[in-house]
């Protein structure tokens, strides 16, 4: 069992981690911190630079702490925070992938959830430090506060669409 939450740990917190690093840089195929601004203002958000890194940061610090099992519940509250984030921007398309929808942070959300509820492993940094195993409580609060910060982020930084008059008016 300790392998495979390893492996999972690994591949998520990972590949969480490389998303973040994508939205600030030009790594991984990133279009750079440019990049990651003009993405989240395509998508509706405010803030611009700051958003970018704040997202691009958390996605990395998350992911990291993941895929070491460090902390893992504040990791799995990251992880899960800017999944919804992901998951609101692209609800409207539907379930999908194939159609831009939310399937793949619905996945890592569940991923996140699902780790925090397990704990990290035997081979972790939580168990190295005597950390683990964390009681399921933990996992509960990791899945509220996650999904509450993401929605609380989408709620504050997303604008409004425009309406026919702010349009004209060429307001936002």
């Amino acid at each position: 069992m300790d392998t495979g939450i390893l492996i999972l740990r690994l591949l998520v917190g990972l590949l969480v981690a490389g998303h973040g690093v994508q939205k600030i840089s030009s790594h991984l195929g990133g279009r750079g911190l440019e990049g990651g601004t003009e993405e989240f203002r395509a998508d509706g958000f405010r803030g611009g630079v700051l958003t970018a890194l704040a997202a691009g940061s958390g996605q990395i610090g998350s992911g990291l702490l993941l895929a070491g099992g460090l902390l893992t519940p504040l990791a799995a509250t990251g992880a899960i925070g800017v999944m919804t984030v992901a998951l609101t921007v692209k609800w409207h398309n539907g379930l999908w992938v194939q159609n831009d929808g939310y399937e793949y942070p619905l996945v890592l959300i569940g991923t996140a959830a699902a780790l925090a509820a397990t704990g990290p492993g035997a081979w972790s940094l939580d168990a190295f430090l005597g950390l683990a195993p964390y009681p399921l409580w933990w996992a509960a609060l990791a899945l509220v506060a996650g999904l509450g910060s993401g929605l609380l982020t989408r709620l504050v930084l997303h604008r409004q669409a425009p309406t026919a008059q702010t349009a004209a008016r060429g307001e936002r």
